[in-house]
This record gives C-alpha cells, structure tokens and sequence, in this order.
C-alpha cells in the first residue's frame, strides 16, 4: 500500500482589533491561533490595557494575544505586558530595531514588525533590507503603506514581493475570505512559513471593531481550504 503522503503546512491564523467578548469566543471557536488587540489611541478599533487584559482572559490555552503598539513609549508597552503577560507584540509604527528591544525587555518577548508595503509597488520598498535590520522579530507582518498607522484594510501587490524571503511572513492588509487564498498561493512560496492576519475583512459592514461570527468562520474555512490546494 502507498503511505500517504504528508499534511501540507497549517497557517496559522490570526483576528485582529476585536474589541468585544463575542467576537473573542467567535475566533476561538472557529479554530484561530491568534487575536489582535490594538493599543494604539487614535485607531476605531482602540482598547486600552485594562481593557485588552480582560479580553485576553478569554482565551484558552493555545490561543496567543497580540498587543499592536505604534510608536508607543517602551514603559507604557512594559506595563501593557505586566496586564497580559503572555501576549507577542506587534509593532507597527516607526519602531527601529533598538526600539523593539526596548519596548519587549531587552528581547524578553517574542514580537512582529510590520513593514508597510506602498501599495501597486512593492518593488519601492527593501523587504529583504528590511527583514535583515529586525533579526530578533518572530516574523515579519506585510501590510499596505496607508495614511496615517494601524493598518487601513487595503491590500498591496503581492506579486511584487522578492522571490525568497529568509524570514517568517504574516500576510495582512485588505484580505477577505473571497481573497486570501490567493494571497497565500503567492506569498507562501516566497517565505520559511506563512501566516495570515484579517481585521477589516471579517467586520460588520461600517463598523470598525465589531467582528461578524459568520465571515470569520468564512475565513477560516477559505484558508484550510487553501491550504488543502497547496498541498496537492
């Protein structure tokens, strides 16, 4: 009998700027590996620490809590973490490298950078530069170059990204569950593993931090299902 042949790789998934307790148990029950608290004042989908904390109660084991912080003061990021003490952060401004260490205890604690890409021109912006001056990162979070930071729900020309990347990528920025397995069929073979991120493409029409249980599930389902595609 011919063995069969190995799982393809599972992406990791994750929800980001949920602001409510259903929405938290909505991404926990469709099967996400992560959720995203954004702690960043002048974002919709703003929740203060004390706030995230709570959220983050929520979750069972397994499930990780992401912090986005944008250029925010190392202490207050400190405190932030004494609140969720086993959040990654996810930084998303100006940070330099010597910023990011800062702000996670010297390295102490794993954390994105999020590089924005210009949007309908990946090729004006270094990611392998970029990727290389942030070594300590978990992985590298690919978001569109938008006015003002946080992310802005748009998505940028994935088929311009270089062709080899050394570094783990997060795909972000404008995906839906119609789109991201596309995004996956082009950035996954460019990487050493793929993850996707979604915050906007899974809301309720015109309303910035409220979550639909019915898209998130949608989407969970659009990326196992093209993970199953890539694996053939």
């Amino acid at each position: 009998m011919t063995p069969a042949s190995p799982p393809g790789p599972r992406t990791r998934i994750k929800i980001c700027g949920l602001t409510r307790e259903q929405d938290v148990d909505a991404a926990v029950a469709a099967g996400v590996d992560a959720i995203g608290l954004v702690l960043y004042p002048k974002s919709k989908r703003f929740v203060a620490p004390q706030r995230a904390a709570e959220l983050a109660r929520r979750l069972p084991p397994f499930v990780t809590p992401v912090l986005l912080f944008v250029n925010e003061d190392p202490a207050k990021v400190l405190a932030a973490c004494e609140l969720v003490r086993n959040a990654c952060l996810q930084f998303h401004g100006d940070e330099t490298p010597a910023d990011c260490l800062a702000a996670t205890g010297g390295g102490a604690r794993p954390f994105l950078r999020a590089a924005r890409i210009p949007l309908g021109d990946a090729d004006g912006f270094d990611l392998l530069e970029f990727a290389g001056n942030y070594p300590q990162a978990q992985a590298i979070l690919l978001d569109a170059h938008v006015e003002g930071y946080g992310g802005g729900g748009k998505p940028f020309n994935w088929s311009l990204l270089p062709p080899s990347v050394p570094a783990h990528l997060v795909l972000s920025g404008g995906l839906t569950p119609a789109n991201v397995g596309d995004g996956m069929a082009q950035v996954r073979p460019r990487c050493r593993t793929l993850a996707v991120d979604v915050s906007s493409g899974v809301e309720l029409d015109g309303q910035p931090g409220r979550k639909d249980p019915v898209k998130i599930h949608q989407f969970v389902a659009a990326v196992r299902a093209a993970d199953a595609l890539l694996a053939q």
